[in-house]
C-alpha cells in the first residue's frame, strides 16, 4: 500500500501548486516509515486514503475523541480538496 500511497501523495502535491487551506496549520511528526493514515472517518474502522510521511503540511480543521483516541479533520496545505482525518498524536505546530 505504501509504494501507492507515497507516489499519489507527490502526484497531488506537485498537481495542486499553492496552499489555500482553512484552519490551523500543523505538520505531520513521528509516523516513520510506516506514513500517517490519512483516513475517510474518525477511526481505525475507516478506509485510508493515503499516507502522509513526516513533514507534510496540513490544515487542521476540527477534532474529535472516538474510543479514547483523538481524531483530526485535516486537509493538505497544498490541496486542500485532499482531506481526511488522522490522529491527533501525529500532528504538531510548524
Amino acid at each position: 500500500m505504501r509504494h501507492i500511497a507515497l507516489p499519489a501523495l507527490f502526484a497531488i502535491l506537485f498537481v495542486a501548486g499553492c496552499a489555500s487551506g482553512v484552519g490551523e496549520r500543523a505538520v505531520v511528526e513521528g509516523a516513520g516509515a510506516e506514513l500517517l493514515k490519512l483516513r475517510a472517518g474518525p477511526g481505525l474502522g475507516y478506509n485510508i486514503i493515503l499516507g502522509l510521511p513526516d513533514g507534510t503540511v496540513v490544515s487542521r480543521r476540527n477534532c474529535v475523541t472516538e474510543v479514547g483516541q483523538r481524531w483530526c479533520r485535516v486537509a493538505l496545505f497544498s490541496a486542500p480538496s485532499v482531506s481526511g482525518y488522522v490522529s491527533a498524536d501525529y500532528l504538531s505546530r510548524p
